[in-house]
Parts: structure tokens; C-alpha cells; sequence
């Protein structure tokens, strides 16, 4: 079936496959660390750490991963990324005692430039597949590969507070690390054409973005993600396992559905934004507006004392809906705005900002639950989507762009 399809879209097909791949790997990962180390003691802003260099890492990969790819070709990057995330799985099997603070975030450092090697060569992929004039198929495009990974990423979590059960932290992290070897082996295999490459030859201070659009959009992402993991990341997991009193496994599926859930909603984005070819900056504008709404009205339900799994429960669904439109819609205009000659350099420095924006999240969202709990956390979450949403006013329109000269 695959040989009936054109040479760009096999290609693509394979990139995509090699994504999710990762992702489900990611997701697991992320459940598996958050919970075996709170089990053994960790407070909540000592489990965020872990995650520190994981984050900073992919400020620093999506940075120069963009100028990588755009020299070297995408799918050269993403099979980097999948050998370094083997690697990174590897350094977790050794015995327990081994496993302290400074060892888990030196692993956790190279997921994260594992995993965001990969995003950046997925995402920079389909800008050279679609032509400029056909911005809705674009967006249909990008929202399905966002959504999709992130329904992974939720299985990802499941199966991670499943592992965790029924075989253990470290035969959870050899299972994964075998499925992505024979993943990784089949990529070098077969994933051979260098897309991506730019046709001039970017220096290295190409890396920083000058351009207006993008740098909106950069810093709107960076706020946006900010204020997701803020509360989700750490501060709702430790909540519902030390408050809630939920076990490994009610805690990863509960994630599980919402992240599933929110790739769903991700996918079908397009269905509830305008589609024609062009989407206003109006609709991102109303759309992060209507989020900033979600965490306030769960902060308050908390604070007036309403029933906290059921608010939880629908808070959380009500934020998922909202900040899978807006992400998803976010995401077609980073590709939408990017250049088509060394798109990866343009992606790569938006995915920068989204991943600082994970790394400020994570490291308030232990912080701030640990000094005053959830409420306080959805406080500043609320604070750094009005953020966003003032950010996102200043976007251009899109047809007042033009590319620069090389």
C-alpha cells in the first residue's frame, strides 16, 4: 500500500510513525518517573526537578536542532533523537541504589533532546508537503499529527501506570527500551531521503528568529504552555495521589483519558475554527480568551468548597477542550507563518519557546503546590494565559508577511 503513495508522502508516513513511536515511549516515561519517585518519598517540588534539565534541554535542542535540520536534513535529527531516547531508557535500568537526583535528570536530559528532535522533524515535515495556497488542508494537516500524538502520549500515560504495576519501574523502562530499539533500527532502515535540508546554507545565527510573526507566536506558545503545566504537570498527579488518595493506576488512566481526550479534540480543531484559507488571528485571540476562564473557575470551585474529584473532574475536562483548540490552532500558524526554505529553523525556535514555557511550568507547578497548593497554581495559570491571550492580539495578518531574503 505504501508504494502506491508519492516518494514525500511515504516519507511522511514514516516520520509520523517514528513520532508516535517516541511519544507512546514519552508519556509512559513521564507517568513512570512521577509516581515511582513520589512513592519513594520525593515531595513534589523534588519530583519536578527531575524534570529541570529534561526541559532546559529542549530550550537548548529546539533552538540548534532547527539549524541542524536545516543543514543535515530532518530525517537525519530524528534518528539521532530516537538512538539518544534508547540511551536515555538505558540509564534508568541500572540498580535502584544508583538511581539518584542528579543521575535521573542527567537521563531525563537526554529525553528531552530526544523527544524534541523528533517534534521539530514531524512538524517541520509537513510544512514541505502542503502548497502555500492551500492553508485549510494545511491546518486539517497539522491539527491531525498534533492530535494524534497526543491521544499517544495519553496511552503513554496509561500504560505507564500500568507497567509500573504490574512489572516494576525497571522492567517497564527494558520493555520500552526494546520496542523503540526495533523502531529505531527500522527507521535507519528505511528512512533514507534527507528532506528539510535548506537550499541556502544557514549560519549559525540564523538559529534566532527575526521575524515579528514568529516571535508573537513564540511567545504566546511559551506563556500558554506555562500555564498548562503550571497545575497539570506535577501539582494535579501528586494531588490526586496524596489528597485524593488514588493509586498508581486511577491517577495514569485518569491522565491517560484526559490526554487522549485532548488529542481527540486536537485532531478535530478545524471543525470549530474558521477554515477557510486563512484563520483570523481574531479566532486565536477569542479562543485564548475563552481559556483563561477554565483554571480561574476550578480555583474557585476548590476555594468555595464544591465536591473536589467532581470538580476536578469537570475542570479538567473544560480546560482539555479549550487548550486542545488553542494549542492545535497555534501549532498550524507556527507552520503556516514559517518560512518553506529552512522551515526547521522557524519551528525550531517556536518550539523553543514551548518548551521554556514547560520549563517554567514545571518548576512553579512544584514549587507553588508544595508552598500553597493547587488553588494557588491555577492562579498563576490564569495569570500567564492573559498573558498569552495579550500576545496573541498582536499577531499580524498573514498575507502582510513576507519571507525574507536569504
Amino acid at each position: 500500500m505504501l508504494s502506491q503513495l508519492s516518494p514525500a508522502i511515504r516519507q511522511y508516513l514514516i516520520v509520523t510513525g517514528n513520532y508516535w513511536a517516541f511519544t507512546l515511549t514519552d508519556g509512559a516515561l513521564r507517568m513512570l518517573v512521577v509516581l515511582h519517585f513520589h512513592q519513594l518519598g520525593y515531595s513534589a517540588l523534588e519530583v519536578a526537578m527531575l524534570f529541570l534539565f529534561y526541559e532546559f534541554f529542549g530550550i537548548v535542542t529546539n533552538l540548534f536542532g532547527g539549524w541542524l535540520g536545516a543543514r543535515w536534513g530532518l530525517n537525519r535529527t530524528m534518528n539521532i533523537g530516537l538512538g539518544i531516547q534508547i540511551v536515555a531508557l538505558a540509564m534508568l535500568l541500572v540498580p535502584g541504589s544508583m538511581l539518584t537526583v542528579i543521575w535521573v535528570m542527567a537521563a531525563q536530559a537526554l529525553s528531552g533532546i530526544a523527544k524534541d528532535l523528533n517534534k521539530m522533524s514531524a512538524k517541520s515535515t509537513i510544512k514541505l508537503l502542503v502548497p502555500d495556497d492551500k492553508q485549510s488542508q494545511l491546518y486539517k494537516w497539522v491539527a491531525i499529527l498534533t492530535g494524534s500524538k497526543n491521544t499517544l502520549k495519553g496511552v503513554g500515560f496509561f500504560l505507564g501506570g500500568l507497567l509500573l504495576t504490574l512489572i516494576g519501574f525497571q522492567g517497564a523502562v527494558l520493555a520500552m527500551a526494546v520496542m523503540l530499539s526495533l523502531v529505531w533500527v527500522a527507521s535507519l532502515i528505511f528512512l533514507k531521503k534527507e528532506s528539510g535540508k535548506a537550499k541556502f546554507k544557514p549560519k549559525f545565527k540564523d538559529i534566532l528568529s527575526k521575524s515579528r510573526p514568529i516571535n508573537i507566536l513564540s511567545g504566546a506558545r511559551f506563556l500558554l504552555f506555562g500555564a498548562r503545566d503550571v497545575w497539570f504537570v506535577i501539582a494535579l498527579p501528586v494531588f490526586l495521589a496524596s489528597q485524593l488518595d488514588w493509586n498508581h493506576w486511577q491517577v495514569g488512566s485518569f491522565l491517560a483519558l484526559w490526554v487522549i481526550g485532548y488529542g481527540f479534540v486536537q485532531s478535530i480543531a478545524p471543525k470549530f475554527t474558521k477554515t477557510g484559507n486563512d484563520v483570523p488571528k481574531t479566532q486565536a485571540v477569542v479562543w485564548n480568551a475563552l481559556l483563561t476562564l477554565s483554571p480561574i473557575a476550578l480555583a474557585l470551585a476548590l476555594w468555595q468548597g464544591l465536591p473536589v474529584t467532581q470538580s476536578i473532574i469537570i475542570g479538567l475536562g473544560l480546560f482539555g477542550i479549550l487548550f486542545a483548540i488553542n494549542s492545535s490552532l497555534h501549532s498550524y500558524l507556527i507552520v503556516s507563518y514559517s518560512r518553506a526554505d529552512g522551515v526547521s529553523l522557524d519551528v525550531g525556535f517556536y518550539y523553543m519557546a514551548n518548551a521554556a514555557g514547560r520549563l517554567l511550568g514545571t518548576v512553579l507547578s512544584g514549587w507553588v503546590y508544595q508552598q500553597w497548593g493547587l488553588v494557588a497554581c491555577l492562579m498563576i495559570s490564569t495569570l500567564l494565559l492573559l498573558l498569552s491571550t495579550a500576545a496573541i492580539s498582536f499577531l499580524p495578518a498573514r498575507d502582510s508577511v513576507k519571507e525574507e531574503p536569504k
